[in-house]
């Protein structure tokens, strides 16, 4: 799953800095499914407060599922959407996405929940082949 870099904002990237909102924008409108999971869990934490918000419901298709790899496992792309939505995000497998308050009183959490414990805890035969 690969950003649809438009030929304005790889002009940018070529002549040197790029400006984040636009690389958010890129990331926004290539990975919908992926944008849609963690705006909506940054909506959920605002409502509900707490510690986190996650989800724990499998992505509808390999498309999706894609999209959220792509999202998570780049660095300047998960970076970037910290800081966009100004959360911390955590990812444990094909679908278990979270996000945490920036406030450091959720560290504990944060920390347990991307511990090697917290990642075999959230395993099942049903998430093997994801």
């Amino acid at each position: 799953m690969s950003l649809d870099v438009s030929p304005a904002l790889l002009e940018q990237a070529e002549r040197g800095e790029v400006d984040e909102a636009d690389f958010v924008d890129c990331v926004r409108t290539s990975l919908p499914y992926a944008w849609e999971m963690i705006s909506s869990l940054v909506a959920q934490l605002k409502v509900d407060g707490g510690e986190f918000a996650d989800n724990q419901t499998p992505p509808p298709d390999e498309q999706a599922r894609g999209q959220l790899l792509r999202a998570l496992a780049s660095d300047a792309i998960r970076g970037a959407l910290q800081r966009h939505f100004g959360v911390r995000l955590a990812f444990q497998n094909c679908h278990r996405v979270a996000v945490f308050p920036l406030d450091s009183s959720v560290d504990e959490r944060l920390t347990k929940f991307t511990s090697v414990r917290g990642q075999l805890l959230n395993q099942s035969p049903e998430l093997r082949d994801c």
